[in-house]
C-alpha cells in the first residue's frame, strides 16, 4: 500500500469506517453492472472507502457515475476521497467547469419545475399537479436534496386517482427513506403501497416488497423476520422490478446469511434449501448454498471456513457490513452448540481444531458463551474437558405425564358437565357478549354453577 493510501485510510479507521485489506473476490464492473439509479453511486463509493484493494478503482468508477448525473455534492466528495488516496490520479482533479455548469443548470431546473407547479395549482388539474410534484420530488432526489425530495413526494399523495399512482408514490418514498437509513420510515411507507387485485401489479410488486421489507428489518436487527421475507422472494420476476435497490444476488446472500444466523437445522432444510423458489437465487451464489448445506449436515467446521473466505466481500455491501459482526457470531455460537450437542462431554483439544484458529484456544469464547447463557455447559480447565450438563430424562417424562394427565382431566370433566347437562334437559344459553369482556365455556370451568351440576 502506498503512503498516500495508507494515510487515507488511517484516516477513514480513525472516523470509525470499517477496513477491508483482504481481496475480495468480486468483479468490480461485473458487481456494478447488476445495478441502476443511485444506488450504483452508493455502493462504489462505500467499497472505495471500505477496500484498500479496490480503493482507487471504485473512487475513479464512483466519480464516472457521479459526473453521470446532478448530484454535485456527490462528485465533491468522491473526487476530494480520490484526492486524498491517489493525488496523481488524473481524475482527482475537481472538474469546476462541469461543476458550475451542473450548479446554473440544476438551480434553473428547479424554478422551471416549482414554476410549473404552481401554474398547475392554479388552474386546479389534479393529474397535473400530482406530476409536477412527482417531477419536482424526481428533480430533487437526482441533486441529492433528499428532505425537499420526500416532500414533493408526499404531496403527490392527496392527487393520486389510481391505484397505480399510489404504487408510484410508495416506491419513490420508500427509495429516498432507504437512502436516509429511516428504516421504520421505509416500512410505513410499503405499507401504504395498495396495487389493484385485478391488474396483475401485485405479483410484480411481490418481490420488490419483499426485498424492502428484509432490508428494514435487517436494519433493526430483526434477522429472523428479514430471512422469511428474502426467502419468500419472487425468482419469476425480473430483476429490473428492484434492482434500483438489491440485485437477485444480493437477495441469496442476504437470505442465506440470515436464515443461518436465525433459523435451526429443520427450518434451513426447509425453507431454504428445499425452498423450489429460493433455489433459484441461490444458484446464482454457490457458497452460501454449500455453507447451509454444510451446517444442515452437521458439518459446522466447513460451514464457517466457507463463510470466513467470503467475509470480506459480505463487508463490502452497503445493508451487510455494519451488521456482519453480529451476523457472523450468531452462526459460530449456533455451530458451537450444535456440535456439543450429541456429547456429554468433549476435550478441549478437538474444540479448538474445529473453531479455533490455529496456534490459539477457544476456551475464552466458551467461557463468554457459558456466562451469557448460550451454551450450557462447563470447562474443566485441568482435565481441558468441555462438559454439558445432561438433561434428567426421567424428570422430563414425568413432567409430560402430568400434563396430559391435567389435560386429560379437563377433558373429561367438561364431557361429564355436558352429559349432566343433556341429562337434566336444561338449555344454556349464550352468553349475552359485553364489548371489551371475553367469555367462554373454557372461562367458566371454575364457576360453581357447573360444579353443582356435575356433582348432581
Amino acid at each position: 500500500m502506498t503512503d498516500p493510501l495508507l494515510s487515507f485510510f488511517t484516516s477513514m479507521e480513525s472516523q470509525g469506517s470499517v477496513i477491508v485489506t483482504e481481496t475480495p473476490k468480486l468483479d468490480l464492473d461485473l458487481y456494478i453492472q447488476n445495478y441502476r439509479g443511485r444506488t450504483r453511486f452508493d455502493r462504489l463509493y462505500l467499497i472505495g472507502r471500505t477496500s484498500t484493494v479496490l480503493c482507487v478503482d471504485a473512487l475513479k468508477a464512483a466519480v464516472a457515475e457521479a459526473k453521470k448525473g446532478k448530484d454535485v455534492q456527490r462528485y465533491r466528495d468522491a473526487v476530494e476521497c480520490l484526492r486524498v488516496a491517489a493525488p496523481s490520479d488524473p481524475d482527482a482533479v475537481l472538474d469546476r467547469a462541469w461543476v458550475e455548469h451542473i450548479e446554473r443548470s440544476n438551480k434553473a431546473e428547479t424554478q422551471r419545475l416549482e414554476t410549473e407547479l404552481k401554474g398547475y395549482k392554479n388552474n386546479l388539474v389534479k393529474e397535473s399537479i400530482r406530476m409536477g410534484n412527482e417531477d419536482l420530488g424526481k428533480h430533487y432526489e437526482s441533486i441529492g436534496d433528499l428532505d425537499k425530495a420526500t416532500d414533493a413526494y408526499a404531496r403527490m399523495r392527496p392527487d393520486v386517482s389510481t391505484p397505480k399512482h399510489l404504487v408510484d408514490v410508495g416506491k419513490h418514498l420508500v427509495r429516498v427513506s432507504l437512502q436516509r437509513r429511516e428504516w421504520a420510515m421505509a416500512a410505513a411507507h410499503l405499507n401504504k403501497m395498495t396495487p389493484s387485485p385485478n391488474s396483475g401489479e401485485e405479483n410484480v410488486l411481490r418481490p420488490y416488497t419483499k426485498i424492502v421489507q428484509g432490508i428494514c428489518f435487517l436494519g433493526q436487527d430483526k434477522f429472523h423476520d428479514a430471512a422469511l421475507s428474502f426467502l419468500q422472494t419472487d425468482s419469476v420476476i425480473p430483476p429490473s422490478s428492484y434492482n434500483e435497490i438489491a440485485s437477485p444476488n444480493d437477495v441469496a446472500i442476504y437470505g442465506g446469511l440470515l436464515a443461518l444466523a436465525s433459523m435451526d437445522r429443520a427450518s434451513l432444510q426447509s425453507k431454504v434449501l428445499d425452498n423450489q423458489n429460493f433455489r433459484a437465487f441461490l444458484e446464482l451464489e454457490p457458497h452460501i448454498r454449500k455453507a447451509v448445506a454444510q451446517f444442515v449436515n452437521g458439518r459446522y467446521s466447513a460451514c464457517l471456513s466457507i463463510l470466513e473466505s467470503c467475509r470480506p466481500d459480505y463487508l463490502l455491501d452497503i445493508y451487510l457490513q455494519g451488521h456482519i459482526p453480529k451476523i457472523y457470531s450468531e452462526i459460530r455460537s449456533k455451530c458451537i452448540v450444535q456440535y456439543l450437542i450429541p456429547f456429554s462431554c468433549v476435550t478441549l483439544d478437538s474444540m479448538n481444531e474445529s473453531f479455533a484458529s490455529p496456534g490459539e484456544s477457544i476456551e475464552e469464547e466458551l467461557a463468554g458463551m457459558i456466562r451469557s447463557g448460550t451454551l450450557n455447559a462447563r470447562i474443566n480447565s485441568i482435565d481441558k474437558l468441555v462438559t454439558t450438563a445432561s438433561t434428567n430424562a426421567r424428570s422430563q417424562m414425568q413432567l409430560a405425564t402430568l400434563k396430559a394427565v391435567r389435560k386429560y382431566q379437563k377433558e373429561a370433566i367438561e364431557r361429564v358437565r355436558r352429559m349432566s347437562l343433556v341429562a337434566a334437559d336444561l338449555e344454556v344459553k349464550a352468553p349475552r357478549r359485553i364489548p371489551g369482556v371475553q367469555t367462554s365455556l373454557e372461562q367458566l370451568n371454575d364457576v360453581s354453577m357447573f360444579d353443582d351440576v356435575s356433582s348432581s
